[in-house]
């Protein structure tokens, strides 16, 4: 039976935490197995490690079905609303991934208690079309900082379309997030890219010195040699969910990252044709029986826009966005803008993005934008400290 600590080393001295979550999803045991590898291989090095790496198994009961679920998606469900209910009710019956979720939960808290500096997080999945060799985060500084280290494509904006995910939960809690997908589910070349992403990982957080990790480079060519026909940077466009019933079947072929024409035909469901709303490339089409999205829609944009963005963050004036034409605050709050499109209406996501800010809202010609939490400088120099998993508290500045 998989245990749900899979196993972790603790330093002489006191350091970062990186924290490694494989398997949320339970037919993708790359991860896993990843995992697995790397602890095995850091048994000669205990001595020259700085903090602790942990790594623990998402949803076991789904693992050992091999299948994405039991009873619902586990990696959709950290609301701050879902965990209050399982804080306040248990398990008590609750479904399976109800108990997944709250042992998990259990075991992250722990980590967070144990840690002594700050705490980054790996986030280990793969996908059921080919290609599927990227990571994802939430775009503040030192999210983005960590993700740049590994040499793979860079998806801006997923935590605006998928709700509920276990890295935007993490990410606003002072811990510094990164999911990485290493291919197909079953693709003996998953677990390689998933092991190259650990070590990169365990470098970049400042758990091992770069000098005793030749692994670590290794990993950056295997991934950069794999990744070598990609963009750097995409941000996604378009989402397609999944109702029960709708009769949704992915056109057959397409592989991630595939280029589409506006209007092309992806799919079909029980109204007929699904066409793709404008070009880009699709990302994480569906080819297995379970999922709630059927496809994303994500277009390339030029890695000088992401220095740009850093750039104008870290001088603050992002801070000064009121005062352009069409935006207001929302009263009450020192984050979030309102942006009237009929004023506003050339580019005014794409531009907040740029500044630091996620949308919230999109209500005809009224967009509701929140500047992205730990967004500056002195969190690059100095990594967020995590703090405790309370949805319902006040966030600490």
């Amino acid at each position: 039976m998989e245990e749900r600590l899979l196993g972790g080393v603790v330093g002489r001295r006191p350091g970062p935490t990186l924290l490694c979550v494989a398997g949320i999803h339970g037919n993708e045991p790359a991860g896993v197995i990843a995992v697995r590898r790397v602890l095995d291989a850091l048994e000669n090095r205990r001595a020259d490690v700085h903090g602790r790496f942990v790594a623990l198994a998402g949803n076991i009961a789904a693992l050992q079905q091999g299948r994405r679920f039991i009873d619902r998606d586990l990696n959709r469900a950290w609301t701050s609303g879902r965990i209050l209910q399982l804080r306040a009710q248990g398990t008590a019956g609750g479904t399976v991934e109800d108990c997944e979720q709250f042992e998990l939960l259990h075991e992250i808290e722990r980590v967070l208690d144990a840690a002594d500096g700050p705490v980054y997080a790996l986030d280990l999945h793969t996908t059921s079309g080919p290609g599927g060799v990227f990571s994802a985060f939430t775009d503040s500084l030192p999210h983005r900082d960590f993700a740049e280290a590994f040499p793979v494509p860079m998806i801006f904006g997923l935590e605006e379309l998928v709700d509920g995910t276990l890295l935007n939960l993490l990410s606003e809690h002072g811990i510094v997030a990164v999911t990485v997908e290493t291919g197909q589910h079953d693709e003996p070349a998953a677990v390689d890219r998933a092991v190259a992403a650990i070590w990169i990982a365990l470098v970049k957080a400042g758990v091992l010195p770069e000098s005793l990790v030749p692994e670590a480079e290794k990993g950056r060519a295997l991934l950069a040699r794999d990744v070598s026909h990609l963009p750097r940077a995409l941000e996604m466009r378009q989402k397609r969910d999944l109702a029960d019933g709708d009769g949704f079947v992915m056109a057959p072929g397409y592989t991630n990252f595939d280029p589409v024409v506006a209007g092309e035909v992806v799919a079909h469901d029980n109204r007929g044709a699904v066409v793709a709303a404008e070009a880009g490339r699709l990302l994480m089409p569906l080819y297995q029986e379970q999922g709630e999205d059927g496809f994303f829609l994500v277009r390339e944009f030029s890695p000088f826009w992401m220095r740009a963005s850093a750039v104008i963050r870290q001088t603050g004036l992002s801070h000064l966005v009121w005062l352009l034409p069409g935006v207001r605050r929302v009263e009450g709050s020192a984050d979030e803008v309102i942006i009237d499109k009929r004023i506003a209406r050339f580019f005014a996501r794409q531009l907040f993005h740029l500044l630091g800010f996620r949308q919230i809202e999109d209500a005809g010609d009224r967009l509701v934008m929140r500047r992205r939490r730990f967004d500056e400088r002195r969190y690059l120099e100095r990594p967020p400290q995590p703090e405790p998993i309370e949805p319902d508290a006040p966030h600490r500045a």
